[in-house]
C-alpha cells in the first residue's frame, strides 16, 4: 500500500506539489482568522507576600495579616 503510495506521488509530483502548497495556503488563512479567544491565558497569576510580624506565631500571621491581603 505505501509503495503505491510513493509511486503515485513520483509519477505526479505537480499534483502532489499543488496539492501540498494549498493545504500550507488553507493551514496560513485558517491560522490568521483563529479567534483571539481560542489562545488561553497564560500570564502569571500570582503574588508573593512576605510579612514580618515576629510577635506573631507563623498560623497567627496566615490567619491575620496574610488571608486578609489575599482577599
Amino acid at each position: 500500500m505505501l509503495d503505491k503510495i510513493i509511486l503515485f506521488s513520483i509519477r505526479h509530483k505537480l499534483a502532489v506539489g499543488l496539492f501540498t502548497l494549498l493545504l500550507i495556503v488553507w493551514g496560513l488563512w485558517s491560522a490568521s482568522k483563529l479567534a483571539i479567544d481560542a489562545v488561553p491565558d497564560i500570564t502569571n497569576n500570582q503574588v508573593q507576600i512576605i510579612t514580618n510580624a515576629p510577635t506573631l506565631a507563623s498560623q497567627e500571621v496566615e490567619q491575620f495579616v496574610t488571608y486578609p491581603i489575599e482577599q
